[in-house]
């Protein structure tokens, strides 16, 4: 699923989630890997579907016992479906283990795709024609934590609240919704107005099943934003304390595995070295540490009885946005120009050659969604051969200072990231030094992650920009992204992440196409058709995958793995304390 905006919490830093939806204050980290053993073809997502180091298979625990984990960042809130439910961490630390689910997102081969969660008595069945039917049979066994039954009701509750409600985070595929129906207590059928190929996402990819006996005519964010004492997951809140910790204890009334510890507390651990102290000490039993640079020093300068799980088969892809709209990337051949005087394989390889990731991404289609992605951007290598074609053949030449000019202008230019990130400034220097050798002059100019995605980006108003975009479940999004009718205006309500204001002919029906098509063979080559278009144009450049790290201690067992979508405390009940 494609988003916008994330929240000061998201992760990674600079990062927008690929869906159009309103912005707020942006940014977010996404986990960092290490370097180990490597499997699997790298693609046109230049990334390795799996990297680990020294990654342990499910270890025997035993019962009972409690784990303190770092999260180094705070939630706002727990109103899952309002604005305030920006942070990434909060659906890793509380909504993954307490809100039940219609799909979750599980590996099949090198891909990720959408799996049935055990809420369903079965796979939800749609049916085709101009108005789909969508029939989901809930699992008779599925419980609220007080003992009340998962129902219909509550697939119907959540349905409308996003779809009609005020101060929604994202409504993306509930504004299809034309009605939902409850024959019976188990049976919910959803009408949508059109034909939907990202059905699946429905109370499954930003939002899970809230319980309709708890919430219906009452005040939902009062209810859920501190906390909440309802849960539909194998875990429940037994407090939040503002500014130190979240605790979690077992839901004694779940109907599927049970948790094997006793009480699991989340710390929060802003500070990077703090939270490698504790780790070292022993105080922390787990990090999902977000990529910075003092986190690769800390991680190869050693860690002593430590597992590391990499995995560079994530959502997170890194890129330069050109705003098509701007001089001089308002031109096509500047663009193309550009794409091949990056040496995009130099620079991911000194970012995260030891994290995992050796060659660039070929396509704007995360690792998450690598199944719909093509490789058309391969073309793009260094060749300053191919540069000075390109812009000798579009009327530009080089001044005395080396620089290309055009009409009494030169092609110099801004860039803009997010100020103290160490990564990114060093990725800004390196393409610096990269363009000039080519005949481009950039600058470098940063700001915060609430003026870059609340202000500067949705309004256009920069030449060229750093940061990630980040799918959130395993399904094509890229018309959030590159239609023409994501680009933030009056008319959407300020709502696309089309920040470049591309404008790629013959782009939208393809995207249109993807998006409606529910025939996955037909979807994966419209999809395709798709990538070569947005390659010809050269809209953005892709750069690299972000990888994702887990690191745990001697004491933690169990079966022990990364998911991309509902992040590495997705089972939870899993874990415990090692035999």
């Amino acid at each position: 699923m494609n988003h916008p905006l994330t929240s000061p919490s998201e992760r990674p830093p600079g990062a927008v989630r690929r869906r159009a939806l309103p912005l707020a204050a942006a940014c977010t980290a996404l986990g960092l890997g290490l370097s180990g053993c490597t499997s699997g073809d790298t693609g046109a997502t230049g990334a390795s579907p799996v990297t680990s180091h020294g990654v342990q298979a499910a270890t025997a625990v035993r019962q009972g016992g409690s784990l303190v984990i770092g999260a180094e960042q705070e939630p706002d809130c727990a109103d899952w479906i309002a604005t305030c439910a920006g942070s990434i961490w909060g659906t890793y630390i509380m909504e993954t283990q307490t809100i039940p689910h219609v799909f979750t997102a599980a590996r099949e081969g090198s891909d990720w795709v959408p799996e049935v969660s055990g809420l369903m008595a079965s796979e939800p069945t749609i049916s085709g024609g101009a108005r789909p039917k969508i029939t989901y049979k809930l699992n008779p066994k599925a419980v609220w934590s007080d003992g009340k039954p998962i129902t219909s009701a509550d697939l119907k509750y959540t349905a409308l609240q996003i779809r009609d409600g005020k101060d929604i985070f994202e409504k993306t595929g509930y504004t299809k919704i034309a009605s939902v129906d409850t024959p019976d207590e188990r049976t919910a059928v959803v009408t949508l107005k059109e034909s939907y190929g990202n059905w699946k996402d429905l109370f499954s990819g930003e939002y899970g099943v809230l319980p309709s006996h708890l919430l219906q005519g009452r005040d939902r964010d009062a209810i859920m934003k501190n906390g909440y004492t309802f849960s539909g997951g194998p875990w429940k809140i037994q407090k939040w304390i503002r500014g130190t910790s979240v605790t979690l204890v077992p839901n004694d009334r779940y109907w599927g595995r049970k948790p094997h510890l006793d009480k699991v507390t989340f710390q929060f651990t802003a500070d990077t070295a703090a939270a490698f102290q504790a780790f070292r000490s022993g105080q922390l039993d787990a990090l999902y540490p977000s990529p910075q640079l003092d986190v690769i020093d800390q991680i190869t300068s050693g860690l002593p009885k430590t597992d590391i799980e990499t995995d560079a088969q994530t959502g997170n892809l890194e890129a330069l946005w050109m705003n098509n709209a701007r001089f001089p990337f308002d031109s096509v051949d500047v663009r193309r120009a550009i794409g091949y005087a990056v040496d995009r394989k130099a620079l991911v390889e000194r970012l995260y050659g030891p994290l995992g990731v050796k060659q660039p991404a070929q396509s704007f289609n995360s690792p998450l969604v690598s199944r719909y992605a093509g490789t058309d951007f391969s073309s793009y290598v260094l060749d300053l051969k191919k540069v000075d074609q390109i812009m000798k053949g579009a009327g530009w030449a080089k001044g005395g200072d080396g620089i290309w000019a055009k009409g009494g202008r030169k092609a110099d230019f801004t860039i803009v990231s997010l100020a103290g990130n160490k990564r990114r400034e060093l990725t800004e220097q390196v393409l610096q030094a990269q363009l000039k050798n080519a005949g481009f002059a950039m600058r470098i100019k940063n700001t915060t992650a609430a003026n870059l995605f609340s202000k500067v980006a949705p309004a256009g108003d920069f030449q060229l920009g750093l940061w990630t975009i980040v799918d959130s479940f395993p399904e094509p999004t890229l018309d959030a992204s590159f239609a023409s009718g994501s680009i933030p205006s009056a008319a959407n309500g300020q709502a696309g992440i089309n920040f470049m204001r591309a404008r790629v002919p013959g782009l939208d029906g393809l995207l249109d196409q993807v998006a409606a098509d529910m025939d996955e063979t037909t979807r994966v080559a419209t999809s395709l058709k798709a990538d070569k278009l947005i390659a010809q144009d050269v809209p953005a450049l892709p750069l690299g995958t972000v990888p994702n790290v887990l690191l745990w201690n001697k004491r933690v067992g169990g079966k022990i793995s990364i998911n991309p979508v509902r992040g590495p405390w997705w089972n939870l009940e899993d874990w415990g304390l090692a035999k």
